[in-house]
């Protein structure tokens, strides 16, 4: 049982009229495909978990936080405060606020599993960091070399980031 709450992919063959269409709908989201098809997967255990269901609000809270942070993303751009750092500001922003953190711990715990917490934690920041980047219509910032720039911190939200820059179009 352990094993297959660890296996977190799935291989789906669609016919290929469906695969078009849903990666129509994913585009048309903003999303890729993989993140359209688990927020479908997601979207059906909301829709059927009973009442108190752990892991339906569990899957709430990470997509409060998710709305909150591309909200706060795109308010932040508005007022002019995009610069490299842009992902370690706007985490830093989310996190002063009490009621973002707390629905932030609630997305990534798992009762009595500190590695299981950690690695949500991994996970969730990861996505977080891409969804802020595409929100602002944002760049990866790279070197002479074409290597994407990533920053490290301690004592922050976030321990590494990718550094971004605006896209030219």
């Amino acid at each position: 049982m352990d094993r297959m709450a660890a296996a977190n992919k799935v291989t789906v063959t669609f016919q290929t009229e469906v695969r078009r269409y849903l990666a129509a709908r994913a585009r048309d989201e903003g999303m890729d495909m993989g993140h359209f098809l688990q927020k479908l997967a997601e979207s059906h255990v909301l829709e059927t978990a009973p009442a108190g269901d752990p892991l339906a609000a569990q899957i709430g809270a990470r997509r409060g936080v998710i709305d909150h942070v591309i909200k706060l993303a795109q308010a932040m751009d508005q007022e002019g405060a995009f610069d490299a750092d842009f992902i370690l500001r706007v985490m830093q922003r989310a996190h002063a606020n009490p009621a973002f953190a707390g629905m932030y711990t609630a997305a990534v715990t798992e009762a009595g599993k500190p590695k299981l917490t950690s690695r949500a934690g991994v996970a969730l920041n990861q996505q977080l960091g891409r969804l802020i980047k595409r929100a602002v219509g944002a760049k990866s910032k790279r070197d002479a070399e074409g290597k994407i720039l990533r920053a490290q911190v301690k004592d922050e939200v976030i321990t590494s980031y990718t550094l971004l820059e605006k896209s030219d179009a």
